[in-house]
C-alpha cells in the first residue's frame, strides 16, 4: 500500500488582501517554510518556489476571511468511470451539534489517501473538488497543488478559478494524464511511499 497526501490552503492567492497577486517581498529560489512564515504576506509566487512539502500550513484557519470550505474530494479512473476515492465533509448543520472544544480547526484542510500499485498503471484520472464560499465575493481565486515524492517535486498544478460568487457551492474536475511507468519504477514508488 502507498500513502499520498494532498494539502490545500484555502485562501485565494495567499495571505494578501483580496485580488492582490503581486509579490511584496520575493524569497530566493529554493524557499523554505521557515523563510515564508517570517514574511508578512505569502504570495502564490512564494509557494511556487517551495522545494519541499511543508510541515504545517502557511496560513491559519482564522486567516480564511472568505470562509472557503472544501466539502468533497473524489478521484476516478477516466477510462472505466470507477470511483477510486471519495470523501465528503458532513454539512455544517451536522458539524455544529458537537462539542466546539473537540473540533480540530484544521479539519477539512488535509486529505490522506492510499492506493495499491495498480493506481500507477492508470492512464488518466479525474479529480473533483467541491468547495463552498462564505458571504464575501472572491476575485482571482487560485489554488496551487504540488505533488512530492521523497522531497522531490514531481508535478505542480496552478488552478485559477477566477471570480467566486458569495454563498456559493462550486465543483470543478481536473483531468490528470499519468505517464506510463516501468514496473521497476512503479515498485520503487510503492516501496518508499
Amino acid at each position: 500500500m502507498s500513502s499520498s497526501s494532498l494539502g490545500t490552503d484555502t485562501l485565494p492567492g495567499s495571505r494578501t488582501q483580496e485580488g492582490s497577486m503581486k509579490v511584496k517581498q520575493v524569497v530566493a529560489a529554493g524557499s523554505t517554510e521557515e523563510q515564508l512564515l517570517r514574511k508578512p504576506d505569502i504570495s502564490p509566487e512564494d509557494v511556487l518556489l517551495l522545494q519541499n512539502i511543508t510541515a504545517d500550513y502557511l496560513c491559519t484557519p482564522e486567516e480564511n476571511i472568505y470562509k472557503i470550505d472544501f466539502t468533497r474530494f473524489k478521484i476516478r479512473d477516466m477510462e472505466s468511470g470507477t470511483v477510486l476515492f471519495e470523501i465528503t465533509k458532513p454539512p455544517a448543520s451536522e458539524r455544529e451539534h458537537g462539542d466546539k472544544k473537540d473540533v480540530d480547526p484544521n479539519a477539512g484542510r488535509f486529505v490522506r489517501y492510499q492506493f495499491t500499485p495498480a493506481f500507477l498503471r492508470l492512464r488518466q484520472v479525474g479529480a473533483t473538488v467541491e468547495f463552498t464560499v462564505g458571504d464575501k465575493p472572491i476575485n482571482n481565486f487560485r489554488m496551487i497543488e504540488r505533488h512530492y515524492f521523497r522531497d522531490q517535486l514531481l508535478k505542480s498544478f496552478d488552478f485559477e478559478f477566477g471570480f467566486c460568487i458569495p454563498s456559493s457551492k462550486n465543483t470543478c474536475e481536473h483531468i490528470y494524464e499519468f505517464p506510463q511507468l516501468s514496473e521497476d519504477l512503479s515498485e520503487y514508488f510503492f516501496l518508499y511511499m
